[in-house]
Formats: C-alpha cells, structure tokens, sequence
C-alpha cells in the first residue's frame, strides 16, 4: 500500500489554538483541555461523556495502571505465541491495577478535521459498600509510580477522591449479598396448579388486604361519616404527644405507630402499605397473582432479604391509576440510583459498550484483559473464551500498532509523541484538532494525553493509509478498516493466528516454534554473541554459517532458532545425552523445547527466573512416564477355583 505513496517533508500543523508551552529548564507540558473526573463530579460529567460518546465517530481509551510486569520475561515478547501472549497478559492484568482511565469520543471530518472530547477518570476501588469482598489488594512497580509522579500526578487525590467500582460479576455478587431496598419487577416462574394449601393461603391473604384496603379508603373518602371517631382519635393523639413531648420522645414516630395500629398496616413514602411475610418464592407468586389480579391500584413489592430470597411482600396502596404509573416511575428511578452507585465507573464502560462505537487504543491486549478483569468478570483461561467473551461487550477494537505496522520504519517506534513526529517529518497529512470543551488550568495538567494522542495518530494514519469511516461506504472494494478490527497478537504482522513467530523485535522474519528452543545453564555474563560463537565451536553440525541464532531473554535464559528443518530435534538429542556436545553439558548447559515454554506460561506460575521454572517443568515431563496400555499375561499369578 505505501509503495504508491510518497514521502514528503513538511512541517506544518494547523490547529485553532497551540498545544505546548514552554517550561523552565526546557521542558514541555502539553495544554490539551481535558476534563479531570474524580468522585466529586463524576455524577455531573456521566450526562456530558454520554452525549460525546452518542455523537462521535471512535473511542479512544489510554490506561494508566500501577505495573504491567515485574520481570523480563513477563513482558510480550516477539516470540510468544497468541496464547502465550494472553497469558502473560492475563497475569498483569489479575496482579496490578488501574489508577487513570482516559476516555476520548472523537469524530474525523472531511478528512483531515479531528473533533474531540477528551475525559480523564480518576479511579481507586475499595469496599464502598461494606460487604467486605472482592479482596482489593493489588501490586505497584516503582518505575511506574515514580513515571505518575513525574507527571505530577496527585496520588492523595486519587486515593481519597478517586472513584470506585464494581465488574458486572461482582455487581451481580453484591446484590445477591446487600440485597435490594424493593423490587416491582418480580418474574413470576411458570404456572401451576394450586393445591388445596395454595388456595387457603390466597383466601387468607385476599382477606386480610381486603380489609385492609376498605379501611384505607374509609379513611379517605367517608371523612364526613366519621368525625366523631377522628375528634376521638385526635383527642387521643394529643393526649399521646403530650405525654411523649414530657419524656422528649418523637411525637412523629407515635403517630406512625398509631396510625399503624388503627389502619393494620404502615407507610411506603406518602402512601399506605401492608408487609405479607411469606415462607416461600411459590408464595410470593400467588400475593404477586392475586393482588394484580384483584386489585387494580394496589401494586406488590418484593423486600429482599439480605443473604438472598424475598423476606416479605408489602402491596402499597395508589390513589389512581396515574398514582399508580407514578409510583413505579419512582421505583424504577430507586433502583437505577442503587444500581448507578453499586457500578462506579463501570457507568462509563456500559456507556462505551451499549454504543457500539469502535474503540481506538494503542495496545489492545493489555487494555482490554485489563477491562475485562476489572470491570466485566474474571478472566478465562484462554484467548479464543477471552475474545468470546471480550467480543459480547466491544463488538469492534481497532489497535493503531496494526495500522503502524503498514507504515515500515513506524513499526520501531513505540513512543506516542515520537511517531506522531515522524509522521509529520515524512508524510503529506495536514490535521486540524479542535477540542471544543473547556477546563481551568488545573485541569489541563499532564493526564489522559495519551487519549488524545491516539485519537492524533489514528487519524493522521487513516489520512495517509486512505482509511476512512466515509471511503468503507462510498467505495466497498477500496480500502477498509475492517481487516484491522479485533486484532490482538501485536507480534503478528499478518491477520492469521498461526504458530510463527518472531526472535527480533524489529524484524520481519518468522520462524516456526518447532525451530526454536530455551538454553539456560551458561555463565550469567556471558552475551548472546559470545554464546553462538561457543555453540558453533562446540560441533560441526553448528558450524556452518546461517544455521541458528542466539537471543537472550535475561541474563539467565536465550532463546536459540535453528534454520534448518531437523536441527533441533539433534540438538535436544545430544545435549540431553551428551554424547555429541558433552563440554556443554558438563558446563552446565541444558535445553528444552517451545511446549516447556508454553507449558510454564499456563501454569501461571510467573516466578522471576524463567530458567529455574523451564528446568523444573522439563524435569517433570521428563520424569513422567505414562502407564503401558498393553496387559501382560502370567500363567503363575492365575488363580484356579477349583484350587479353593
């Protein structure tokens, strides 16, 4: 695709207002107007970030956690695998947490106009509601703390200030433990037929809210045919609240309770209620079917009990039939409320997800086992149930590393602001960036630019690739976004899973993984140069130029490739004998094969020195032997019945 284009040199960018000013000591400090969202206004900012997200074109996102991995093999490296690189993934993201979520919704125009509305959340989950589960607890890495600080980041804020959450699991956890305040929404289960139990209980019950209902509405409506039983009535509560006032009691509380003697029932809000305790879910159903079925304005309401299960029923009593419409308004917006508070920031993240927009980020993998883990449920075990189930939520992810990777001396850099530079320095893609919200200065400190840098680089990319959301309408055989979508293997630089993988970062190359192999047992010091040129002196069949390669993992580990078809499977053969390489084996040096590596990496067993876990995973294929199938035959262990 680059072939038909031309590199150009040009230094210009038009944009309504300027990004950077200078700091002493030279330093840059970008001014992008990003709105900074912590508990205290995170209410108020939920109605803005929904509009923005409604009216744009793309989400970007931009994560800020406490560490991605605490040693070097941990990182994704070029030659893991899909699965391999989940993996590793998968343990970040249960080990570490999330400290900024930047949201940016943005929209391209006319090709070259980018709009955005960039969001900076502030989170720091903990036990809000008291139920005392999931365990909270995470890991930090120094480096990336002291890089926040650096960036001024105010931990003080974010710890005190910063907004919680729970995933949609824990969501569902949660309320099955708190249970909730009141439910209408009660799903009856199939019909059955009542048995003589049923019907008593029905009868039983259609009386008491029978009597309960007329004694309400005489209360209401037949005032005239009973003021002599209300001046009674009000000549005792007076006498009551006299007596209560002398002890300092609430007269309130007294009348409530008489008036809850008088009329058998209590008070929903403004309106009469009477509490039906029941034994049993199959209760519950009949008070739902004969009140709704009897009584036009009464309406039932399930009370959950706190470890699960409806503990009563309370029918509250409308005026009409707009009282009644009303009420469960209400209730609905109650439930709402109790939900918005159980989800914290998630808010955000359905927001994303129930638009349907296509998500922009710079590092898919990592992101989203990082989203998933935190704010859907936990994790699976491989990579084809993760998509499956990432995929249920964001329908479409778009990973600009896929889109670098059209652009070849792109694909080396990893840094946002540096390939954003190199693309002004070499490629013809004017880009006007308005960013049309406001914000003080202290909002437009130095978080969630990352957001607006993808947003950036996404669109000068799509401006140069001639990748645009119009040109998948207007031309269906041209070039398309789509083979670009819900990619996630960074190290693969084609669209099909296969096990080919790379050594180097920055190479094309692919090899196979039977090709390859994990060395470890050599001195620590040694480089990866010095460690070829000791393997080809060590045998003939690795002296000849251009059969392997060395690349060192850590200073304990290298990964060897092997060029030729067959050379491997003689190289485990001799240094596990020792026959044909017996000096390195009486170094010390040992070897094992990719499915040992594939095999530490499911264990989950992420300990800090790659060799000692290789070597004691290979130890134990090896020494597991499986029981023969065969079935052997010895006429002395028969056993003769007519011997007994």
């Amino acid at each position: 695709m680059l072939t038909m284009l031309r590199r150009r040199f040009l230094c210009t960018q038009a944009s309504n207002f300027s990004f950077f000013n200078h700091k002493p000591g030279g330093r840059r400090r970008p001014q992008w107007p990003i709105k900074q969202v912590t508990k205290s206004n995170f209410s108020d900012s939920l109605h803005e970030i929904n509009n923005h997200i409604s009216n744009s074109d793309f989400v970007a996102i931009s994560l800020q956690n406490t560490g991605s991995y605490s040693s070097l093999w941990h990182r994704i490296l070029p030659f893991d695998t899909s699965e391999t690189a989940y993996l590793k993934a998968k343990y970040a993201a249960e080990k570490f947490q999330i400290l900024q979520f930047a949201v940016c919704p943005f929209s391209l125009r006319a090709f070259n106009k980018l709009t955005a509305h960039p969001f900076n959340f502030h989170l720091f989950q903990r036990d809000e509601l008291k139920i005392g589960t999931p365990c909270y607890s995470f890991s930090c890495q120094s480096s990336y703390l002291a890089s926040m600080a650096q960036e001024d980041f105010d931990f003080n804020v974010c710890i005190y200030d910063g907004i919680s959450y729970l995933s949609r699991a824990q969501e569902l956890a949660a309320k099955h433990q708190i249970g909730s305040p009141v439910s209408s929404a009660y799903v009856a289960p199939s019909p059955l037929s009542r048995s003589v139990a049923d019907n008593v209980f029905v009868e039983r019950i259609k009386s008491r809210v029978g009597h309960w209902i007329s004694a309400c509405t005489r209360s209401d409506t037949k005032a005239d045919g009973y003021k002599i039983t209300n001046l009674y009535i009000f000549f005792i509560l007076n006498l009551f609240i006299l007596f209560v006032n002398y002890f300092l009691l609430s007269a309130d509380a007294l009348v409530n309770s008489l008036r809850k003697l008088i009329l058998g029932g209590d008070e929903f809000g403004s309106r009469p209620s009477l509490n039906i305790d029941v034994c049993s879910e199959r209760q519950v159903q009949l008070v739902f079917e004969m009140v709704k079925s009897h009584y036009e304005n009464a309406v039932p309401l399930t009370i959950q009990a706190k470890g699960g299960g409806t503990q009563s029923v309370r029918v509250v009593l409308t005026s009409s039939k707009e009282d009644r419409d009303l009420l469960e308004k209400d209730l609905k917006n109650m439930e709402e409320e109790q939900s918005k508070r159980i989800r914290g920031f998630r808010e955000v993240i359905d927001l994303i997800s129930t638009s349907q927009k296509p998500v922009v980020v710079h590092n898919s993998l990592n992101d989203f086992t990082f989203i998933h883990s935190k704010f859907l449920s936990p994790l699976p075990p491989t990579l084809d149930e993760f998509r499956s189930s990432l995929h249920s939520a964001f329908h479409d992810i778009r990973d600009i590393n896929h889109l670098m990777k059209e652009v070849g001396p792109l694909n080396k850099y990893t840094n946002l602001p540096a390939a954003i530079s190199y693309l002004k320095r070499n490629f013809f893609a004017p880009m006007e960036i308005e960013l049309p919200q406001k914000a003080g200065m202290e909002e437009c400190k130095n978080h969630g630019h990352n957001a607006v840098r993808i947003s950036e680089l996404f669109a000068r990319l799509c401006f140069i690739l001639k990748l645009t959301p119009e040109a998948q309408h207007q031309n269906p055989d041209g070039p398309s976004l789509k083979p670009y979508s819900n990619l996630f293997n960074l190290c693969s630089d084609n669209f099909h899973e296969t096990d080919d993988i790379s050594i180097w970062t920055h190479n094309q190359k692919k090899i196979s993984i039977n090709n390859l192999a994990f060395l470890w047992g050599f001195r620590s010091s040694v480089s990866a140069g010095k460690l070829k040129s000791l393997l080809s002196k060590s045998h003939d069949m690795l002296s000849e130029d251009d059969v392997f390669d060395v690349q060192l993992v850590d200073k304990n580990c290298a990964v060897i490739v092997f060029w030729k078809n067959g050379l491997l499977e003689w190289f485990l053969d001799a240094l596990g004998s020792g026959d044909a390489l017996r000096e390195l084996v009486a170094e010390g040096l040992k070897a094992a094969g990719y499915e040992t590596y594939k095999r530490v990496c499911k264990s989950e067993v992420f300990g800090e020195d790659l060799a000692a876990l290789l070597a004691e995973f290979d130890r134990v294929s090896r020494d597991h032997v499986e029981e023969p199938a065969e079935a052997y035959w010895n006429s002395e262990l028969m056993i003769n019945f007519d011997d007994l």
